[in-house]
């Protein structure tokens, strides 16, 4: 298997978590996006979105998006289970990791875009009052979760999962690419924190 990453990109980020966990071989590949080389025609055959990730699998098949290509590893290579061992803990597992995307992950692209980095780009036109309420989204999301912490070892419950990669890679790239670092008083979030990082497969490159 072939990997397109990008190795500042959390969405990579998360497949490669998952390939990590589950031990499995594969060739890393990285597209230069500062170059746009994931809108170049040779990229948009493999994903017509022009994102990355993207898994390329030995038969020439290509998926895309982090979560589906993560669903295929689990069905592939099923230990050790990422999304859930039975009903409830696979719909919880899911719950969770819905929740990080679409309340946590969603307001912190929209920092992303509206940000510095970004506007050097010249590709979309910054909105700073959009920002501005996207961090105060983002950081009233890290209160919260500190909160749930206190009752909770992990985001879906008592052992590591797809939710805690989301919840990782999403806060990683919101403290060094968008300037939205939790702060040191949420103790509960950082022990969270501490504790996957420790993990033999969380990489360190894009933290």
């Amino acid at each position: 298997m072939k990997l397109y990453d990008y190795g500042t990109a959390p969405n990579p980020r998360k497949v490669r978590i998952v390939l990590a966990e589950k031990g499995v071989d594969y060739e890393l590949i990285q597209v230069d996006l500062p170059a746009r080389a994931h809108k170049s025609p040779e990229f948009l055959k493999m994903n017509p979105s022009g994102k990355v990730p993207v898994l390329e699998l030995d038969d020439g098949r290509f998926l895309s998006e982090s979560i589906a290509i993560c669903r295929y590893l689990e069905a592939v290579y099923p230990e050790p289970n990422l999304f859930g061992a039975d009903p409830f803990e696979m719909g919880h597992i899911e719950m969770r990791n819905r929740q990080m995307e679409t309340e946590l992950w969603t307001q912190i692209g929209v920092s992303w875009i509206h940000g510095p980095i970004v506007a050097k780009m010249g590709i979309y036109k910054q909105i700073p009052e959009a920002k501005e309420v996207s961090d105060e989204n983002v950081r009233n999301y890290y209160k919260r979760l500190d909160g749930e912490f206190t009752e909770s070892e992990y985001v879906a419950g008592t052992r590591f999962t797809i939710a805690d990669i989301s919840l990782l890679t999403g806060i990683d790239f919101a403290t060094g690419m968008v300037g939205l670092k939790p702060d040191e008083s949420l103790e509960n979030l950082w022990r969270w924190h501490a504790l996957v990082s420790s993990r033999d497969s969380v990489d360190s490159m894009s933290k």
